[in-house]
């Protein structure tokens, strides 16, 4: 996601928050560890710039704000704690708030979530996040378009994210597209 965001020149700027949970997953999936130059380790260096890292517990960072202009906010993956936070007005981090802010301002708000067999609780926060204007976006890797591996199913899952957002990515499969899957 912050691959396509940097390269995508209809983007001017990406502010990015890494709870610290993902930063656990960084050190312990990645093997990147520590919050200092993360962007610059994500993208190997080569980033435009435009991706802006704040911390988690910084609750006065710029998005916290609704004067802060602002297209929305993904958030990916949504942990079921995060959903929770979100749906229930908590705002106990930088997350939590930024996400309120575009529910309150009426922006758009994207959450991924990831966890399953998904129980009551899960279902009744996504139920009210949707009810207060999230769009839900399970991440559910498609079959359809034949991935050929791990990446490619991830690279098609991004696409259709931000398609939804209206950031369609050239080469992104379409269905009925390829004559080959008709």
């Amino acid at each position: 996601m912050l691959r396509a965001l940097d390269a995508d020149v209809r983007v001017g700027r990406v502010d990015f928050i890494a709870s610290e949970a993902a930063l656990r997953v960084f050190a312990e999936e990645l093997g990147l560890s520590g919050r200092n130059g993360l962007v610059a380790k994500l993208l190997g260096e080569k980033g435009s710039g435009k991706i802006v890292q704040h911390a988690e517990a910084d609750i006065g960072a710029n998005v916290a704000s609704g004067s802060y202009r602002s297209d929305g906010m993904i958030v990916l993956p949504c942990t079921m704690g995060t959903l929770a936070g979100i749906a229930n007005g908590m705002a106990s981090n930088l997350i939590e708030r930024a996400a309120d802010v575009c529910l309150k301002e009426g922006r758009r708000l994207v959450l991924c979530v990831r966890e399953t067999p998904f129980n009551k609780i899960h279902l009744r926060n996504m139920q009210l996040a949707a009810d207060a204007g999230a769009t839900i976006f399970p991440v559910m890797p498609t079959m359809y378009n034949l991935p050929k591996d791990t990446t490619e199913m991830a690279r098609q899952f991004v696409d259709r994210v931000l398609a939804h957002v209206g950031l369609p990515q050239a080469g992104a499969f379409e269905w009925g597209t390829d004559p080959d899957l008709r």
